[in-house]
């Protein structure tokens, strides 16, 4: 199902905090006087006459060349049609934040009140001096076509309309693939297409590009087949109009067609037109959100299709992301005065190859498969392999390199790969790619306290998205009373009272099983049933007998008092002698783990060893390779202290354990992030020419400051504590977290959960008994 927001749940995101989804922050400091001057007044005059004697260096000068310009007049905002330019910033707003987070591309969006196709050229043109590139949205057809044409002849900076040209170049390189697979010559099939807007006409001119014939195209609008004889018929279409049978209909040339290329509405195909197909069809229905033909309707009738849609719940997604962030991208970096054809069939190359690549574990883990392999269902890359900036970018820079465009060449491409992935961290869509994952495989969490507006907002957000199913512990009347004066939508989600009388025969069953763990470890029969009223003890239980795969919990409990009942519930995960917590700080160059955060006051050097062997593994199940900094005070030997000599010892024992892993302490944590300092003074350092991902620190106390004035002070998000080594999923939230850091933690407990049922066999599966009983408390689920 594609996912339906509630409306208040889009409104609140827009318009909470501060209104919008962007803003402008300074890249120089501005905190003196002095700084003041030199930003603006006298300071600023100086780089002004550098421009005016030579008008190529406010790219030197300036944020002119990594600015784009993202400029509509709201025509056509996405599926809703002319709602006007106001009505179509948020999008524009929206696009703004893809060019950011996918390419590190700063973006002004500009809406414009102005429908005249040469007036918008001439407002737009005059902005040139501003922007680095143009990126054209949401403009209808055919205007789209005249006014991206008479800016390109005007301008020296690169100009896109990403609706007509994005979709063309990620179409292209998954037909390529298509055809390769099927076996089909791309100058000798034959192509129906429905629908004949602006990106419509972009992808059959890309098509020609590549090789396709004008004649082997019937392109059909809300008129019907375009034909050579009707009248009227605008220029991007004539080439591509049928001279014969102008009564044609989409069922007629769908008979023995090759391809498919729907971007029109949905369900216009049937079932029947898919199978009158020629042997080994494809069928791209890119219309959203419903495609021109459901996917299982489609694979149902033909085992031999291979199909692509424009949604992320099937295989083969045609998405823009996959193109204009990189090719920008590759335009700003040297400096192009436009994006040619050159440029685009280099994108649709570098797309199609990488699709034939080895995909790396962290995109395999991202989509939650056991592997993903060039065929079939995998005919053009995922949107969150982290390969895309580092391969489409410089294939776009080197295009325009060959064809003469480019006015700041790149030298040494090597360099300009890694500097690519130092500018948003290689591995910084952690979150996403956890989210992704928690997705395709949701499990049942259950909220220890539930009678919290965070809680219960949480959960209706994690359901909704489909990430969890929740289950809420407490008294159903204060849960619902909560939930209806914060306007809370619960309804399909489980309540169970631990306390209430229906719970009754649960508690009775869990006293037995805690009263079996523990009887010779301080607690007698009665108190053994006493304390399954206790939520805590009671969503433990429920994770431990296989009632629910994680529990969340901790939001108003001190961390002791929560931790407590999954110790002795739980118990640790094999091989495991401590339990820790670990919280991951996001910065820009990527997520930093750090831990003990939480748990362990002083450890010992044996202690501090299984803390970040547990460490390593948890960041190998998230598909990142830790490198590991263990810090003191100290460098290398430099102090003789207890304190130093313990990390340094903790190294060797990890080092005993894991020689592969990169780990290397003690060390002081500025030096680990240091290259320079690591290379000049300590070069036999395993960091040295490594990015250091985990910080473990020697002692509780260290860490849980460190942590704090990185979040707090550093203004980073942080998610945790994550704790690690108990046997079953439970997680223990900060005291007062955000509903944000709720959300994440659910996430995290949810691949936890994910990656821990791999390894044996689930309770639900070993006891149908029990399931039974879930299925009967919480219908549906």
């Amino acid at each position: 199902m594609q996912k339906q927001f509630r409306k208040q749940e889009a409104l609140d995101y827009h318009s909470k905090g501060r209104p919008g989804k962007i803003e402008v922050i300074p890249t120089k400091a501005t905190k003196t006087q002095r700084d003041l001057s030199l930003a603006y007044s006298p300071g600023v005059a100086i780089p002004c006459l550098e421009i005016k004697d030579d008008p190529e260096s406010v790219y030197q000068y300036t944020a002119k060349g990594n600015l784009v310009g993202v400029i509509s007049n709201g025509t056509a905002v996405l599926g809703l049609g002319d709602i006007g330019p106001e009505a179509g910033k948020p999008v524009m707003e929206g696009k703004g934040v893809l060019f950011k987070i996918f390419a590190d591309i700063d973006v002004f969006d500009i809406e414009i009140n102005e429908k005249d196709p040469e007036k918008f050229v001439e407002i737009v043109a005059a902005l040139e001096p501003t922007f680095g590139g143009i990126n054209l949205e949401d403009i209808k057809a055919p205007e789209c076509f005249y006014i991206e044409q008479k800016l390109k002849e005007r301008l020296k900076i690169p100009v896109m309309h990403d609706d007509q040209h994005g979709t063309a170049i990620i179409s292209s390189a998954a037909l390529l693939n298509a055809l390769e697979i099927q076996r089909k010559k791309i100058d000798k099939v034959k192509f129906v297409v429905n629908g004949a807007g602006a990106a419509a006409m972009a992808c059959i001119q890309l098509y020609e590009a590549l090789g396709a014939k004008a004649s082997n195209f019937v392109m059909f609008d809300r008129k019907g087949v375009i034909h050579a004889g009707r009248p009227g018929l605008e220029e991007p279409k004539k080439r591509f109009a049928q001279t014969t049978n102008s009564s044609q209909t989409l069922a007629d040339a769908m008979k023995d067609a090759d391809v498919f290329i729907g971007l029109s509405v949905g369900n216009v195909i049937t079932p029947e037109m898919v199978k009158s197909m020629a042997k080994n069809p494809i069928v791209f229905a890119l219309a959203n959100p419903d495609p021109e033909i459901a996917y299982e309707k489609a694979t149902a009738v033909r085992k031999d299709l291979i199909m692509a849609t424009g949604r992320s719940d099937y295989p083969n997604q045609v998405n823009n992301v996959l193109g204009f962030p990189y090719i920008f991208r590759g335009a700003l970096d040297v400096r192009a005065t436009q994006i040619n054809e050159a440029m685009k069939l280099a994108a649709v190359k570098a797309l199609a190859d990488l699709t034939k690549s080895v995909v790396p574990d962290i995109v395999i883990l991202a989509y939650n498969e056991k592997s993903i392999v060039f065929g079939p269902n995998y005919i053009i890359p995922k949107p969150l392999d982290n390969r895309l900036l580092s391969t489409v970018a410089p294939a776009v820079a080197k295009a325009a390199m060959d064809s003469g465009i480019a006015r700041l060449p790149i030298t040494d491409w090597n360099e300009y790969a890694n500097k690519l992935n130092e500018r948003l961290g290689i591995d910084n869509q952690l979150l996403r790619i956890i989210g992704n994952k928690a997705r395709k495989n949701p499990k049942r969490v259950v909220f220890a306290e539930a009678e919290n507006q965070k809680i219960l907002k949480t959960a209706q957000l994690v359901q909704d998205e489909g990430f969890a199913y929740p289950i809420l512990l407490g008294d159903p009347k204060n849960i619902a009373a909560i939930a209806l004066e914060n306007g809370i939508d619960l309804d399909g989600i489980p309540i169970i009272d631990p306390k209430g009388d229906e719970a009754e025969d649960q508690r009775a069953e869990y006293a037995e099983i805690f009263f079996a763990k523990r009887q010779r470890k301080g607690f007698n029969y009665y108190e053994s049933k006493k304390i399954m009223r206790d939520r805590l003890y009671f969503g433990c239980m429920m994770v431990e007998t296989g009632e629910a795969d994680a529990m969340i919990s901790g939001l108003s409990k001190n961390y002791p008092d929560t931790i407590r009942p999954a110790l002795q519930i739980i118990g640790l995960e094999e091989g495991s002698k401590k339990v820790a917590g670990m919280y991951i700080i996001m910065t820009k160059k990527g997520p930093l783990f750090l831990a003990d955060t939480t748990v362990n006051f002083n450890p010992t050097a044996e202690e501090l060893a299984d803390i970040t062997m547990m460490v390593a593994k948890e960041i190998r199940n998230f598909g990142i390779t830790p490198v590991i900094a263990m810090l003191s005070y100290s460098n290398f030997g430099s102090s003789n202290s207890p304190e130093a000599k313990l990390v340094a010892q903790a190294r060797e024992i990890v080092k005993q354990k894991d020689p592969a892993l990169i780990v290397d302490g003690e060390v002081q944590a500025n030096v680990a992030f240091n290259k320079e300092v690591i290379k000049d003074n300590y070069p036999f350092s395993e960091l040295v020419n490594n990015d250091v991902n985990v910080l473990i620190f020697p002692n509780l106390a260290s860490g849980n400051v460190a942590y704090n004035l990185l979040q707090e002070v550093g203004g980073f998000d942080a998610i945790g504590p994550v704790l690690l080594g108990l046997s079953k999923p439970v997680h223990i939230l900060q005291l007062g977290s955000q509903v944000r850091s709720i959300f994440n933690m659910v996430l995290i407990a949810v691949v936890d959960a994910q990656m821990k049922c791999e390894n044996k066999i689930g309770a639900e599966e070993s006891s149908p008994r029990r399931w039974r009983k879930f299925k009967k408390v919480t219908p549906g689920v």
